[in-house]
């Protein structure tokens, strides 16, 4: 398959670099470090599952170069959503689909307001990753996961023929009939890792040995299921209890990639995930303490520090 990380950051570079490893077309599309490395020396994955290297790629900071494909992996940080999906358009042709690998819970309705809901597929990937430098993906936990499917559940071929080849890339990937359950599961999860790790500035195994901000971890999930089933999405009735044991169980070194952009001093994607809950219990009625004093603790830093 004809295949387009859009963008080559950890979560494009692993993804697409496993499908090239396994034989597909996969153009990255990069800017400036990044780019020139990804052209000279290749793409390096450094990862639990096995190191990898691609000596030869093919990267680009312009879609036009790469033309209609038949899978994007839309995986930009998510301020720059809308102005990645407009130049995504090149690459879309009348079979292609989108799959959005994002973290926040809306990306699949703003992309396809941009890129028409008949190509868009909302997805989500659940894995420890950050790009080590450029040129180089760091992989640090044993889990890589990609879920995927059409919003109303409705079966896709193309995107079937898609799931086939991931899965034969050794990718933990998997259909979904209820994306919107499997998107606000990701979102309640990862929101609130990122919210406390960037509160504390701690890795998850340092917030969950400590009563207190164990149990301000566990408040900023009940905050966002509630408001879950305000909005009437079937989460799983125990989803906060089982992240829980998941967080458990996770590397303790693990962190959200929004305290990878604070400590490294990057714009964070705060507006779209803490302050998201914040909008939407304000919208709900559900109240959301929790994530307001998050928000409040870290809005100082979002825009990351002047270059």
């Amino acid at each position: 398959m004809r295949i387009a990380a859009m963008a080559a950051g950890a979560v494009g570079s692993y993804f697409g670099g496993r499908l090239q490893a396994a034989g597909h077309d996969v153009a990255y599309i990069a800017r400036r470090a990044n780019l020139e490395a990804l052209k000279k020396d290749g793409l390096k994955i450094q990862s639990v599952h096995g190191d990898l290297h691609l000596p030869k790629v093919f990267a680009t900071p312009d879609p036009k170069e790469v033309g209609p494909v038949d899978i994007v992996l839309f995986a930009v940080k998510l301020w720059d959503t809308e102005t990645a999906a407009e130049l995504t358009k090149p690459m879309i042709g009348p079979n292609t689909r989108v799959i959005t690998l994002q973290n926040g819970v809306d990306s699949y309705e703003r992309v396809s307001a941009i890129l028409g809901k008949e190509h868009v597929i909302p997805g989500t990937a659940y894995i420890a990753a950050v790009l080590g430098g450029p040129g180089v993906m760091l992989h640090t936990s044993k889990f890589a996961i990609m879920r995927c499917g059409r919003i109303d559940g409705s079966k896709d071929a193309q995107l079937d023929k898609f799931v086939e080849a991931a899965k034969a890339a050794n990718i933990d990937i998997q259909p979904q009939d209820d994306m919107n359950r499997e998107r606000w599961q990701k979102f309640i999860f990862l929101s609130s890792m990122a919210g406390v790790n960037c509160l504390t500035r701690m890795e998850i195994g340092k917030v969950l040995g400590e009563p207190h901000t164990r149990a301000f971890y566990k408040k900023l999930m009940e905050e966002s299921f509630a408001i879950s089933q305000k909005l009437g999405v079937k989460v799983a009735p125990n989803w906060v209890e089982d992240r829980m044991v998941f967080s458990d169980n996770a590397p303790p070194g693990m962190k959200a990639s929004m305290l990878h952009d604070l400590e490294a001093g990057n714009r964070l994607e705060l507006d779209w995930l803490t302050g998201k809950v914040v909008e939407l219990g304000k919208q709900t009625g559900v109240p959301t303490p929790a994530a307001e004093a998050v928000y409040a603790a870290v809005a100082l830093h979002k825009m990351g520090k002047p270059k």
